[in-house]
């Protein structure tokens, strides 16, 4: 029997860490190491000179062996693979996100790096977004068709799977796009608004999105706008 660990970056209370444990139990034995809290946009960070607490959690799922952790996505894989489970997982699932991982943002994403963590570690790894809408309608109809499919593939090291749905109706969605590449652009152009003045001269700033995608035929970003299920191989610094 594989052994499973899952994570995400949303945190352990996650709506989307729960459906998918659940569409992963028919393929192995599942562990969760998942936040405890909130840790977008923490990329591949690790914890080096602190403690990380680790502590049982009840997701109410029977069968799955789940801990919160105080560390990164990054961490939950760590800690998870080497101190937790009896020995190093096969597969390493991460998310679902609460919106999409693709184009320049899989740089910044904890999913991701949760996931090129697992890939580091030598374990088949896979990381799964959605749109932020709401709608799990395509997620919940496609990804247990997606996941047999790649869930016992073999990639070469530092390589992830990348998988986006997109958030739209089962009407709308257009079907599955293999073999995306990872696009160049970005959803949105930031800039940081000034807040609130500080002594000497100091102040505080807020990033502000602005929606102005342009993305490339073939790409990751471009399926997800044609509302395509956007899936692809994505290689780390390694």
């Amino acid at each position: 029997m594989k052994k499973i660990l899952i994570t995400n970056d949303d945190g352990i209370d996650s709506d989307g860490l729960i459906r998918l444990v659940k569409a992963a139990l028919p393929y192995g034995q599942i562990w969760v190491v998942a936040p405890d809290g909130q840790r977008s946009a923490t990329a591949h960070c690790i914890t080096l000179h602190k403690e990380i607490e680790i502590r049982p959690y009840d997701i109410q799922i029977p069968g799955v062996e789940a801990y919160s952790c105080s560390g990164t996505p990054a961490d939950c894989v760590r800690v998870g693979a080497v101190g937790i489970m009896p020995a190093r997982p096969d597969i390493v699932l991460s998310g679902i996100n609460n919106g999409y991982n693709v184009a320049t943002d899989l740089q910044y994403s904890g999913t991701a790096g949760a996931a090129f963590e697992g890939a580091f570690q030598g374990c088949l790894s896979i990381a799964f977004s959605e749109g932020y809408n709401g709608t799990h309608v395509v997620t919940d109809k496609y990804l247990p068709e997606i996941l047999p499919k790649i869930i016992d593939t073999e990639l070469d090291y530092g390589l992830i799977w990348n998988v986006n749905f997109p958030e739209c109706t089962l009407e709308e969605c257009r079907g599955i796009l293999g073999n995306r590449k990872v696009s160049r652009g970005m959803f949105y152009k930031d800039s940081y608004n000034k807040t609130e003045k500080l002594p000497e001269g100091g102040y505080k700033v807020m990033v502000q999105g602005h929606f102005s995608p342009q993305p490339e035929e073939e790409t990751d970003m471009k399926a997800l706008m044609d509302n395509y299920i956007s899936i692809g191989v994505v290689r780390n610094i390694s």
